[in-house]
């Protein structure tokens, strides 16, 4: 495989989630977004206004996380968190599934929570993307976790937080990619540090990345 840079870059999340990121860190990121032309900027909720200020003019999107990097909040707060990010200018919200009960084989309380961040997104015109936490599942319970983001009437299924024990991989990606279907998003997030990662992530399937080293893989792809 081998893509332009700006053909990269329209497959990257500039992302941003640490705790302890400030304003003039969150500003470096949009810069170098809109630099390099990514597909959007990911950031805590906190910045959101911020960051769709300053992307104004822009076709990069403001994304966001909710219900991060657990998932156990109520569904009433996700929906809440999701509601107001939109407000604040989001464009795509990242959601985190309740892992629990998709562990205890609850696949009803599963859905119902990704489909009411759905539609509280799908009313303002939003994207949602749902992180699965596949390094805390088995094959089994990602092809679930999967299929009920899918039938929760979500936009993409995304593999990681980048905040457990391991990000993404490209057989979960294909597994993935296999479950949902060739018309439905996935994003690979966590770990993908290098051009190799990100072009393993796509030959798998992913049609989003989530990439906190977006800078330095994307000028990999200028010097070669």
């Amino acid at each position: 495989m081998k893509l332009t840079q700006s053909q990269l870059a329209k497959y990257m999340d500039h992302t941003l989630l640490k705790a302890d990121a400030t304003a003039a860190q969150i500003d470096a990121v949009v810069a170098e977004a809109i630099g390099y032309g990514t597909a959007s900027v990911c950031i805590n909720p906190y910045w959101v206004a911020r960051v769709h200020a300053a992307l104004q003019g822009t076709d990069i999107a403001t994304c966001t996380v909710i219900g991060f990097p657990l998932g156990a909040a109520t569904t009433a707060a996700k929906v809440f968190e999701a509601r107001d990010a939109i407000a604040q200018g989001a464009d795509e919200v990242d959601m985190v599934i309740n892992i629990g009960e998709l562990k205890a084989g609850d696949d009803d309380a599963v859905r119902a929570d990704i489909k009411a961040v759905a539609d509280a997104v799908h009313e303002n015109g939003g994207l949602l993307k749902v992180i699965v936490e596949t390094a805390l599942l088995t094959d089994e319970e990602k092809v679930r976790a999967s299929r009920l983001t899918v039938e929760g009437g979500a936009d993409f299924v995304k593999t990681s937080t980048g905040f457990a024990s391991a990000g993404a991989t490209a057989s979960d990606v294909r597994l993935m990619r296999k479950t949902v279907g060739a018309d439905f998003g996935v994003k690979a997030a966590g770990g993908i540090h290098d051009l190799a990662d990100a072009y393993a992530m796509i030959e798998a399937g992913a049609d989003r990345l989530g990439v906190s080293a977006s800078v330095a893989i994307l000028e990999e792809v200028g010097i070669r």
